[in-house]
């Protein structure tokens, strides 16, 4: 318990003292002994589902900047190629939010047309960068029950999930979450806010075959 609070300590001192670093640096700032387990305590008690995981996956140290600098060209061709999804380096790793307009139509989780084009765009990309685990992560606005919402959230992250699998990018390297209304990041309050809270979220961090390859580069 005491090295664990000892290191939530340390990460929320250093997430609000390095904001004038870049993300290569932040990520290499990261401890290796985060782990997964911690990373998901992170992500509980900030409430932000995307800290936690890529916490969870960090490597730090030297080998973890090789990974930072592998992650920046990544997703500076997402920016480029897939212009619908919000693109942004966090740590290690890559998240790529869709606001559920732009993937799904209303109390659906059929995938539109236009999903299809933007995720035909990001699969390209996926599978021109193999090394790499993916999670996908459903969230929906604070209207309707929470055991409907949770179901919902988790049927759009599985329809992702199949729809990325028949565009051969192996299922191994995806598993979904559902976090149904219980991760707000915007204002529930507003109509807006409801609207950018109904999203799909994908966190790219690094599978062990880059970790292993970036440890011996460094």
């Amino acid at each position: 318990m005491k090295k664990l609070m000892v290191f939530l300590l340390s990460a929320v001192l250093l997430l609000a003292s390095c904001k004038s670093w870049n993300r290569t640096q932040k990520g290499a700032a990261i401890g290796a002994g985060s782990g997964a387990a911690a990373g998901a305590v992170i992500g509980r008690a900030s409430g932000n589902t995307k800290l936690g995981a890529i916490i969870g996956a960090t490597v730090g140290g030297a080998t973890g900047a090789v990974i930072g600098r592998k992650m920046d060209k990544q997703a500076e061709e997402m920016k480029k190629k897939v212009p619908d999804a919000k693109v942004e380096r966090v740590g290690e790793g890559i998240v790529v939010e869709f606001n559920n307009n732009i993937l799904f139509g209303f109390d659906s989780y059929e995938l539109s047309a236009a999903a299809k084009s933007n995720l035909n765009q990001l699969a390209t990309i996926l599978k021109d960068y193999p090394d790499t685990d993916i999670e996908i992560q459903g969230h929906t606005d604070s209207k309707g029950s929470d055991s409907y919402n949770l179901n919902l959230s988790n049927q759009r992250a599985n329809s992702v999930r199949n729809y990325l699998a028949s565009m051969q990018i192996a299922r191994s390297r995806m598993n979904t979450v559902g976090y149904g209304e219980s991760a707000p990041e915007y204002d529930n309050s507003t109509e807006e806010g409801r609207s950018q809270n109904r999203r799909v979220e994908f966190l790219i961090t690094a599978n062990e075959k880059m970790k292993k390859e970036a440890e011996a580069e460094n």
